[in-house]
């Protein structure tokens, strides 16, 4: 399960993030192009963008669920 706490730098405020245990499987941008980046300089992903429509929505839950690290959060 993500941890808020271990949030990576680079998320965007608001209700999804990536913590650190981020491995780099790029499912999530797979999954929500959109809302996700890859952060080079750390080497993982970031929400980059928060979901403002029901299907950025569906996306990143859909990628909360397929994440192999679980290192997608969500708060509410």
């Amino acid at each position: 399960m993500a941890d808020p706490k271990q949030r990576t730098p680079k998320n965007v405020p608001g209700r999804f993030y990536v913590d650190n245990q981020c491995l780099t499987h790029a499912m999530c941008q797979h999954l929500a192009p959109k809302n996700f980046a890859y952060d080079e300089e750390n080497g993982c992903y970031y929400v980059c963008k928060q979901p403002d429509t029901p299907e950025e929505l569906a996306q990143c839950l859909e990628a909360v669920a397929a994440c192999p690290m679980a290192a997608i959060g969500t708060d509410g």
